[in-house]
Protein backbone atom coordinates (compact mmCIF):
# COMPACT_ATOMS: atom_id res chain seq x y z
CA UNK A 1 0.00 0.00 0.00
CA UNK A 2 1.50 3.54 -0.63
CA UNK A 3 0.50 7.12 0.22
CA UNK A 4 0.81 9.89 -2.19
CA UNK A 5 2.22 13.66 -1.79
CA UNK A 6 1.99 16.22 -3.98
CA UNK A 7 3.43 19.76 -4.69
CA UNK A 8 3.62 22.25 -7.21
CA UNK A 9 7.22 24.43 -7.30
CA UNK A 10 8.35 27.16 -9.16
CA UNK A 11 10.90 25.62 -10.93
CA UNK A 12 11.29 23.62 -14.62
CA UNK A 13 11.38 20.45 -14.67
CA UNK A 14 14.98 20.16 -15.03
CA UNK A 15 16.00 22.49 -12.16
CA UNK A 16 13.96 20.17 -9.31
CA UNK A 17 15.78 16.91 -11.16
CA UNK A 18 19.20 18.41 -10.34
CA UNK A 19 18.24 19.32 -6.91
CA UNK A 20 17.31 15.71 -6.27
CA UNK A 21 20.35 13.85 -8.12
CA UNK A 22 23.39 16.13 -7.10
CA UNK A 23 25.34 16.23 -3.67
CA UNK A 24 25.21 19.81 -3.81
CA UNK A 25 21.39 20.13 -4.73
CA UNK A 26 20.42 17.48 -1.85
CA UNK A 27 22.58 18.65 1.24
CA UNK A 28 20.50 22.54 0.01
CA UNK A 29 17.31 20.98 0.90
CA UNK A 30 16.85 17.62 2.09
CA UNK A 31 17.12 18.10 6.02
CA UNK A 32 14.29 19.25 8.46
CA UNK A 33 14.90 22.44 10.07
CA UNK A 34 17.81 22.26 12.34
CA UNK A 35 19.45 19.55 10.41
CA UNK A 36 22.62 19.22 7.95
CA UNK A 37 22.57 16.59 5.08
CA UNK A 38 25.88 15.56 3.75
CA UNK A 39 26.01 13.46 0.95
CA UNK A 40 29.27 10.64 0.67
CA UNK A 41 28.38 9.06 -2.21
CA UNK A 42 25.88 9.14 -5.03
CA UNK A 43 25.71 7.09 -8.06
CA UNK A 44 22.79 7.88 -10.44
CA UNK A 45 22.49 4.72 -11.63
CA UNK A 46 20.16 1.73 -11.65
CA UNK A 47 21.61 -0.32 -8.79
CA UNK A 48 23.14 3.27 -7.76
CA UNK A 49 23.79 4.20 -4.01
CA UNK A 50 23.22 7.26 -1.92
CA UNK A 51 24.53 7.51 1.34
CA UNK A 52 24.14 10.46 3.68
CA UNK A 53 24.39 11.56 6.95
CA UNK A 54 21.98 13.74 8.55
CA UNK A 55 23.56 15.69 11.72
CA UNK A 56 21.53 17.88 14.35
CA UNK A 57 23.21 21.05 14.14
CA UNK A 58 20.72 23.61 16.03
CA UNK A 59 21.52 24.01 19.65
CA UNK A 60 17.47 22.56 20.41
CA UNK A 61 17.69 19.48 17.99
CA UNK A 62 21.08 18.68 19.62
CA UNK A 63 19.24 18.91 23.00
CA UNK A 64 16.45 17.16 21.82
CA UNK A 65 18.12 13.88 20.49
CA UNK A 66 20.95 14.08 23.41
CA UNK A 67 17.73 13.56 26.07
CA UNK A 68 16.02 11.06 24.25
CA UNK A 69 19.65 9.03 24.15
CA UNK A 70 19.60 9.20 19.76
CA UNK A 71 23.08 9.85 18.47
CA UNK A 72 23.27 13.42 16.78
CA UNK A 73 24.38 11.89 12.91
CA UNK A 74 22.58 9.12 11.63
CA UNK A 75 24.00 7.44 8.22
CA UNK A 76 20.98 6.42 5.86
CA UNK A 77 21.31 4.16 2.47
CA UNK A 78 18.91 4.13 -1.22
CA UNK A 79 19.56 2.61 -3.88
CA UNK A 80 18.47 3.67 -6.99
CA UNK A 81 15.78 1.40 -8.93
CA UNK A 82 14.55 3.49 -11.49
CA UNK A 83 16.22 7.00 -13.52
CA UNK A 84 14.43 8.33 -16.12
CA UNK A 85 15.99 12.03 -16.23
CA UNK A 86 13.71 14.60 -15.60
CA UNK A 87 10.82 12.65 -15.15
CA UNK A 88 10.49 9.90 -13.01
CA UNK A 89 13.30 8.68 -10.14
CA UNK A 90 12.31 5.44 -7.95
CA UNK A 91 14.72 4.31 -4.99
CA UNK A 92 14.87 1.94 -2.25
CA UNK A 93 15.94 3.22 1.63
CA UNK A 94 17.13 0.94 3.62
CA UNK A 95 14.94 1.05 7.14
CA UNK A 96 17.69 -0.06 9.15
CA UNK A 97 17.06 2.24 12.26
CA UNK A 98 13.84 1.03 13.67
CA UNK A 99 14.59 -0.18 17.59
CA UNK A 100 13.47 -3.93 17.83
CA UNK A 101 12.34 -4.23 14.34
CA UNK A 102 14.30 -5.97 11.99
CA UNK A 103 16.03 -4.08 8.95
CA UNK A 104 13.76 -3.51 5.68
CA UNK A 105 13.43 -1.73 2.51
CA UNK A 106 10.48 0.24 1.34
CA UNK A 107 10.04 2.05 -2.31
CA UNK A 108 9.85 6.00 -3.39
CA UNK A 109 8.97 6.79 -6.48
CA UNK A 110 9.39 10.23 -7.98
CA UNK A 111 7.28 11.74 -10.53
CA UNK A 112 8.19 15.05 -12.31
CA UNK A 113 5.88 16.91 -15.10
CA UNK A 114 5.70 20.23 -16.13
CA UNK A 115 2.94 22.86 -15.35
CA UNK A 116 2.26 26.30 -16.05
CA UNK A 117 4.58 27.68 -13.31
CA UNK A 118 6.93 25.33 -12.86
CA UNK A 119 6.85 21.73 -12.02
CA UNK A 120 4.47 19.32 -10.05
CA UNK A 121 5.80 16.36 -7.99
CA UNK A 122 4.18 13.51 -6.89
CA UNK A 123 5.97 11.26 -4.51
CA UNK A 124 4.59 8.07 -3.84
CA UNK A 125 5.77 6.29 -0.68
CA UNK A 126 5.09 2.72 0.51
CA UNK A 127 4.20 2.67 4.00
CA UNK A 128 6.33 1.89 6.62
CA UNK A 129 5.55 -1.34 9.12
CA UNK A 130 3.12 0.30 11.20
CA UNK A 131 0.97 3.69 11.39
CA UNK A 132 3.07 5.80 13.41
CA UNK A 133 6.47 5.58 11.25
CA UNK A 134 4.38 5.29 8.12
CA UNK A 135 2.73 9.06 9.31
CA UNK A 136 6.36 10.18 10.65
CA UNK A 137 7.62 9.00 6.96
CA UNK A 138 4.62 10.85 5.42
CA UNK A 139 5.40 14.08 7.61
CA UNK A 140 9.34 13.78 6.96
CA UNK A 141 8.54 13.19 3.33
CA UNK A 142 6.41 16.51 3.11
CA UNK A 143 8.59 18.83 5.70
CA UNK A 144 11.57 17.87 2.31
CA UNK A 145 8.81 18.82 -0.35
CA UNK A 146 8.41 21.97 1.63
CA UNK A 147 11.97 22.99 2.09
CA UNK A 148 12.43 22.20 -1.76
CA UNK A 149 9.50 24.66 -2.87
CA UNK A 150 10.71 27.42 -0.17
CA UNK A 151 14.44 26.82 -1.84
CA UNK A 152 13.29 27.33 -5.35
CA UNK A 153 11.09 30.22 -4.81
CA UNK A 154 14.23 31.64 -2.88
CA UNK A 155 16.26 31.81 -6.17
Amino acid sequence: MTENIERIVAASPARVWELWTTAEGISSWWAPEGFRTDVTKLDLTPGGELVYTMTAVAPEQIAFMEQHGMPLSTESRKYFTEIAEHHRLAYQSVVDFVPDHEPYEHLTVVELSSVEGGTRIVMQVERMHDEVWTQRLLAGRANELDNLAALVAES
